[in-house]
């Protein structure tokens, strides 16, 4: 007689009968099994993810989405013991549809207000308001399909998640968005059922929608730091402190460009980084009132992105706000509350933090710092260190400053802009190329090629536009004194650029220009000394008497002596360029 051998079963077996049950009871209603197969799968989902998208934000988003579809289509599996290959499906289609749209949508208005659900097209699962439409719709059709469970909100994980963004609104916010989204009540029925105006709804629909926007960031960042935490590497990491941050110049994006720079290789001096980055050679006034913001009113990330290529460097940033050429309010004269950061915690957070937070994490992580713009006050500064466990980053720049910053802050200074830039890494290059692009890089701003605003005015076409500000007496005597510091600071460190390629730089091929890059180091020399002069005469902070009509027409005087040697050093540089591109 045979005898029936009993196997006992592997560990995976026991976990995919195990599975099969969860899945069972989560498509009967069962709000805790669905948890526990999220707790048990969503480092694979997560690690799927990540399969398909190296960005640890969006790998965080695509498994959010996931889940969600998963919930509201649990009923449609047949096959229980196929649940893991079916949720990796989902994942997949939604990776694929976000790596197809790009890596940023724009995000859209209320534009379903007015219609009814038949009329609601196929859910955009990354815009906030197609999935609360589309979390409504099937809020109604379970209510009509006799409370079908998989079809309630009641999935642990999903459920937080809502509860989460919804929570931030008021209770009177919350009973008119629910109304709309899952009572599917027309703006004018809203209005009678809370004896309001139309026009009120809308207020506060629209109110409700910036809120919950501001919640889901705040989600998104929580759950890639609770992923960071699960996958072992939530860490502090923090370097040294760049010897930028004690580096005496007046141009902030230059020191941190430095900064960037002196955790690679590829040492260079601060004149050779201004110099390289083109900083050397910037001039932007505003019209009329040379306000402070002038030196800052450029597309960073092409300026500085171009900067850096200049040097062999492939960059990499992440840029969201205003960054249009409209001058932000001079934060010498504002008052200090809105500089402190209680005055950050009550602006709104930049949808693009994530991106930001996983660029510092991966640029410190392979051990460089991170250029960021406006952690203390609208300027440049360096983030050196993060600390994952408090959500804190550690910054600093030239100016003093120092201090640790939470991740929440990141675009929300005086200005609302977010603009973060790291180096990527590094590309061979000849000293010879280095120079042949920096030089282009400052004849384009010269000739104000940037892209010109009714804004600002760059290159030589300011000088005359700042002598008619003070023709006009029109001039405010702070910011035309933090311009002068600026552009003086920058023309000396152009002419000591040119005089260390000249007597520094070993390419042999740069022998037949040598002697024009001495003559570029001695014009600029002379263009700094006359800056010096309108620098005694206009002294940062106080400005001194600009508007003053003897004192103005020195001041004219002495911009049209810089300005005819601008044009003499414009000519050189198209000289030395033309050499050093000829075949």
């Amino acid at each position: 007689m045979d005898h029936l051998v009993i196997k006992p079963a592997s560990q995976a077996e026991e976990q995919q009968e195990q599975d099969e049950i969860l899945v069972e009871r989560a498509k009967a209603g069962d709000q805790e099994a669905f948890g526990e197969l999220v707790r048990r799968h969503r480092a694979k989902v997560y690690g799927y993810a990540r399969s398909y998208t190296q960005e640890a934000f969006l790998a965080e988003d695509i498994v959010q989405d996931a889940l969600i579809r998963a919930f509201l289509h649990l009923g449609t599996l047949v096959d229980s013991r196929r649940f893991l290959p079916w949720l990796h499906r989902i994942v997949r289609n939604q990776a694929y549809t976000r790596l197809k749209k790009g890596p940023q949508t724009k995000e859209q208005v209320f534009s379903g207000l007015t219609r009814q659900p038949s009329e609601l097209e196929a859910t955009d699962w990354e815009d906030l308001d197609s999935i609360l439409h589309r979390l409504g719709r099937n809020w109604s059709a379970s209510v009509e399909n006799n409370g079908n469970p998989e079809e309630l909100l009641v999935r642990r994980e999903l459920f937080e998640t809502i509860k989460s963004l919804l929570h931030c609104l008021n209770p009177r916010e919350r009973r008119i968005v629910e109304s709309h989204f899952f009572d599917h009540l027309a703006p004018h029925e809203i209005a009678h059922l809370f004896e309001m105006t139309q026009a009120n709804v809308y207020q506060v629909l629209s109110r409700s929608r910036k809120k919950l926007m501001q919640e889901r960031i705040r989600v998104v960042v929580d759950q890639y730091v609770k992923t960071r935490k699960d996958a072992g590497i939530m860490k502090q990491a923090v370097l040294r402190k760049p010897e930028a941050m004690k580096q005496p110049t007046w141009i902030t994006c230059g020191a941190a460009l430095y900064g960037l720079v002196e955790f690679t290789e590829r040492k260079l001096s601060l004149p050779a980084v201004l110099g390289l980055s083109g900083h050397a050679f910037r001039l932007t006034v505003v019209p009329k009132n040379i306000h402070i913001a002038g030196p800052t009113m450029f597309d960073f990330q092409s300026v500085l992105e171009e900067g850096l290529r200049n040097m062999g460097f492939v960059p990499r940033s992440v840029c969201q706000g205003q960054l249009d050429g409209t001058p932000g309010p001079n934060a010498t004269f504002v008052n200090p509350t809105l500089l402190s950061s209680a005055a950050r915690e009550k602006r709104q957070l930049p949808a693009l933090l994530p991106q930001a937070i996983e660029l510092i994490h991966s640029s410190l992580d392979k051990g460089c710092p991170v250029l960021a713009w406006d952690l203390f006050m609208p300027e440049f500064a360096l983030i050196y260190g993060y600390e994952d466990a408090s959500k804190l980053l550690h910054a600093g720049d030239n100016c003093n400053n120092d201090a640790k910053i939470p991740y929440e802050h990141l675009g929300r200074g005086l200005i609302e802009e977010l603009f973060v830039l790291a180096i990527e890494s590094t590309l061979p290059i000849d000293q010879r190329t280095m120079l042949a692009n920096a030089i282009a890089t400052a004849l384009k701003h010269y000739r104000t090629q940037e892209g010109p605003s009714d804004r600002y005015v760059n290159g030589l076409a300011a000088y005359p536009v700042w002598k008619e500000a003070f023709e006009k007496g029109s001039v405010e005597p702070n910011g035309n004194a933090y311009t002068l510091a600026v552009v003086h600071d920058a023309r000396n460190n152009a002419s000591r650029f040119f005089a260390e390629v000249a007597d520094a730089w070993t390419d042999e091929s740069l022998d037949g220009v040598r002697p024009q890059l001495k003559e570029a180091a001695a014009l600029y020399r002379t263009i700094a000394e006359d800056f010096n002069k309108l620098v005694q005469l206009f002294p940062f902070p106080s400005g001194g008497e600009p508007n003053e009509p003897a004192t103005a027409q020195q001041a004219i005087q002495l911009l049209s002596v810089i300005e005819s040697n601008e044009g003499l050093a414009v000519s050189l540089l198209e000289k030395i360029h033309a050499a050093l591109t000829a075949n």
